[in-house]
């Protein structure tokens, strides 16, 4: 009997070194073709994710542009003679553009999209911040605005020299 067990066992031991082997091939195939249709995957949208995001850079670059002081006074005219009404008309439109482009920010990073607010922000900050009693007109408060904005914290020109920054680090 215990040659039986023996001889069996001597028979057992190939067929079960060969199924274990064959079992880590079959496993390390299967790991093999998840990896390559993950790859697949990941290369599909990237095709799809990359214009998406270089549009949102745009948009953003583009509303940094908006809101930088030169073009911001150059653009928007006043529609009174009030120094009030242009400031209010200033801060306007930089929400209204800020607003449109909200959606942006799931395409960049955190940091990015802080910078981009923290320029936003500073730009209504100092319009807001602008004494306006020396001067009579609103044509007047323009020389003034973009004097005080030009030395903001965090002007538009920084958050956008940012915005290039990840946009280059990106498309490596």
């Amino acid at each position: 009997m215990g040659d039986e067990i023996l001889g069996l066992l001597i028979y057992c031991i190939p067929a079960l070194v060969t199924g274990a082997i064959a079992f880590l091939f079959f496993r390390e195939h299967t790991d093999n073709e998840n990896n390559r249709r993950n790859f697949v995957l990941t290369q599909s949208l990237q095709k799809e994710v990359i214009p998406v995001r270089l549009q949102a850079y745009e948009r953003l670059a583009l509303f940094l542009e908006r809101i930088a002081a030169h073009h911001l006074l150059k653009r928007v005219d006043p529609i009174a003679n009030e120094t009030q009404a242009y400031k209010d008309l200033l801060i306007s439109t930089i929400e209204q553009e800020y607003t449109h482009n909200l959606s942006q920010q799931i395409y960049v990073s955190d940091p990015c999209w802080r910078m981009i607010s923290a320029a936003k922000n500073s730009c209504i900050q100092i319009i807001s911040g602008c004494d306006d009693e020396t001067v009579e007109s609103a044509q007047e408060l323009r020389p003034l605005l973009l004097k005080a904005l030009s030395n903001c914290k965090v002007t538009p020109e920084m958050a956008l020299v940012f915005l290039k920054e990840e946009v280059s680090i990106f498309l490596k």
